[in-house]
C-alpha cells in the first residue's frame, strides 16, 4: 500500500498554528478585537461595501520574538523596532446596489468576496513635542467563490428576511491576493478641558493586486489618552486602544483622508483573467468620525465614514460604519 504523503499546502495551517502558539508564549499586553463593518450601521443602503468582519490579536513582542527580530531587520527609514504586533483574519463582501437582478449589472460594481490574513508591525517614536506612529502591514488571501461570500450573504439575508441576492453568478473569479501597506501618522497632544487633545497629519501607501494607492489625511482626537484612532477599509490594521485600563475612559475622533487610487481589484476586476469591472475614479475622499468607550479591560468603538464616488456611473456616495469590541489580557 502506498504511504500517504500530505501536500505542502495541507501542512500550512499546522505551521501557522505552531508559529502563533510560540509567538503567544513570548507576548505581553495582548488585546483581542472583533470588528464588524456594514453599510447598515451608518445608512439604510445595502450595496457596494456590504459587510466586513475582522478578528484581530495585538500584543507587545519581546526582544526574542521572531516578529521583533523581523522589525529590527527592516531598514531604519521604515522601522527601528516594533512596539506592537498584530495578526488578523478578514472577510469582506462587495455587491451592486440591486441585489434582486440575476443578470450582469454592467454599470455597477462587481460582486466580490474577499478572505485574507494579515500581519502588522507598529512603532511609536517621540519627536520633540510630536509622536511619530508607523504602521507596516502585509496581507495574503484570495478573492472569488472560494471566499464563500455568496453563501454567507444568502444565509444572513434569509435569517434577517432581507432581499435574496441573486447575482452572485457574476462575481469575480478566484485569485490570490498579496498586498503591503505603510502608514505614518504624526500626533501632537495638548491638555484641553481636563482631557487630551491630539491632532496631526498622516501619509500612506499600498502596493499589491488588491489595492495600490497613495493617501494623505488629517486626524483629531479628544478625550482620554489612546494610541491612535480606528482605521477603515481600505486602510488595514488599527490603533484605537486606550493607553490605560483603569475605570471609565473615552474619546471622540474625526478624520479626513484622500486617496490616489491606482488599482482597486474590487472595481477593476480580476488581474489575470477576464471579469466584470467598472471605470474606477482615481481620486477618492473619506470623512469619518466616531466614539470609543472603555471600562477596565473592555473597549467598544464606533466609527462611520462617508466616501466620495469610487467609479463612473455611481449614483450616490457610500456610507458605512464599524463597531469594534476589544478585550485586553
Amino acid at each position: 500500500m502506498k504511504a500517504y504523503s500530505p501536500q505542502l499546502w495541507q501542512l500550512l495551517p499546522l505551521v501557522v498554528a505552531i508559529s502563533l502558539v510560540s509567538t503567544l508564549a513570548q507576548a505581553d499586553d495582548s488585546v483581542l478585537s472583533v470588528k464588524f463593518e456594514n453599510d447598515s450601521i451608518a445608512s439604510s443602503d445595502d450595496g457596494h461595501f456590504t459587510s466586513g468582519f475582522e478578528l484581530n490579536w495585538a500584543f507587545s513582542p519581546s526582544e526574542q520574538n521572531w516578529t521583533q527580530r523581523l522589525a529590527t531587520a527592516l531598514p531604519d527609514s521604515l522601522m527601528g523596532s516594533a512596539d506592537m504586533v498584530a495578526f488578523r483574519l478578514v472577510h469582506q463582501i462587495y455587491t451592486p446596489d440591486n441585489l434582486r437582478q440575476r443578470s450582469l449589472i454592467e454599470d455597477d460594481r462587481p460582486y466580490a468576496g474577499l478572505v485574507y490574513g494579515g500581519m502588522s508591525l507598529y512603532e511609536d517614536v517621540p519627536m520633540g513635542d510630536w509622536r511619530q506612529a508607523t504602521d507596516l502591514h502585509l496581507d495574503i488571501g484570495l478573492v472569488g467563490p472560494s471566499s464563500l461570500a455568496d453563501s454567507i450573504q444568502r444565509e444572513v439575508h434569509r435569517f434577517t428576511d432581507s432581499d435574496r441576492p441573486n447575482g452572485w453568478r457574476n462575481q469575480l473569479g478566484d485569485e490570490g491576493l498579496v498586498n503591503v501597506a505603510l502608514r505614518r501618522q504624526w500626533w501632537h497632544t495638548t491638555p484641553l478641558a481636563g482631557k487630551h487633545f491630539a491632532h496631526g497629519p498622516s501619509v500612506g501607501g499600498a502596493l499589491g493586486n488588491l489595492y495600490t494607492y497613495a493617501s494623505a489625511g488629517y486626524s483629531v482626537r479628544w478625550g482620554d489618552e489612546a494610541t491612535g484612532i480606528p482605521t477603515l477599509t481600505p486602510n488595514p490594521g488599527s490603533r484605537h486602544h486606550m493607553s490605560a485600563s483603569d475605570g471609565w475612559q473615552w474619546y471622540v475622533f474625526a478624520n479626513v483622508e484622500g486617496y490616489y487610487m491606482a488599482h482597486n481589484l474590487t472595481l477593476d476586476g480580476n488581474t489575470f483573467s477576464s471579469s466584470h469591472s467598472v471605470d474606477r475614479k482615481e481620486w477618492v475622499g473619506d470623512a469619518s468620525a466616531g466614539l470609543a468607550i472603555a471600562w477596565e479591560d473592555w473597549q467598544v468603538t464606533y466609527a462611520a465614514v462617508q466616501r466620495t464616488r469610487e467609479f463612473d456611473g455611481q449614483e450616490e456616495q457610500d456610507k458605512f460604519g464599524a463597531i469594534t469590541l476589544s478585550k485586553r489580557f
